[in-house]
């Protein structure tokens, strides 16, 4: 185990159980209801973006890329899992303080902050503002879930690493399918659904 990460996780996890509203606060947005959410609503408020129809075209089809990209981040996650399958670190370390409850899959890389930092690629392609926000929110949220015992600080940098370049391998891939994409697109015109 890397020693920096060890010392990180305990001093951010150590700083709970002082503040009963802090540590409420974290519960809240270390769920695993909150943040995935906001990040789905983000793709949903993006679906319908654009001063023009052809503005709007651009940001539909980064958020299919979005989508796309969330969905092949659980993938690349799983795939390291099958090659490596790191403990959290309230199995490893005995001075964690648990505020969330025991997950059984593997800590590396952080799956949540994988989806968060996918949608936030996509969505900083299209507007570099929001998908800054959308960054800020994956990694407040991957914070909290170390500060609640969950993860360790590179279980976070490894999932914003698969987020960000599924999303690049997904944009790549966009290519190759934007013809389906168009004709998506067309049809959920066609049904007033954007």
């Amino acid at each position: 185990m890397n020693p920096v990460d060890r010392e990180l996780v305990i001093w951010l996890n150590g700083l709970s159980g002082n503040v009963a509203v802090i540590d409420d606060l974290v519960r809240i947005i270390a769920t695993d209801y909150l943040m995935p959410l906001v990040f789905s609503m983000a793709m949903f408020g993006m679906w319908f973006v654009g001063r023009n129809p052809d503005d709007r075209a651009r940001f539909q089809h980064w958020v299919l890329i979005g989508i796309s990209s969330i969905g092949l981040s659980n993938v690349g996650v799983v795939l390291v899992n099958v090659a490596w399958r790191r403990p959290r670190p309230y199995v490893d370390l005995d001075e964690i303080e648990l505020l969330f409850y025991r997950a059984t899959d593997p800590s590396f890389p952080a799956n949540p902050v994988a989806i968060g930092f996918a949608a936030g690629s996509a969505a900083w392609m299209v507007n570099r503002s929001f998908g800054y926000w959308l960054f800020g929110a994956a990694l407040i949220y991957g914070l909290a879930r170390v500060y609640a015992g969950v993860f360790y600080p590179t279980d976070v940098l490894g999932g914003a690493a698969v987020g960000i370049l599924v999303t690049w391998w997904t944009t790549y891939l966009h290519r190759l399918f934007q013809p389906l994409s168009n004709l998506f697109i067309r049809l959920a015109r066609g049904l007033a659904l954007g």
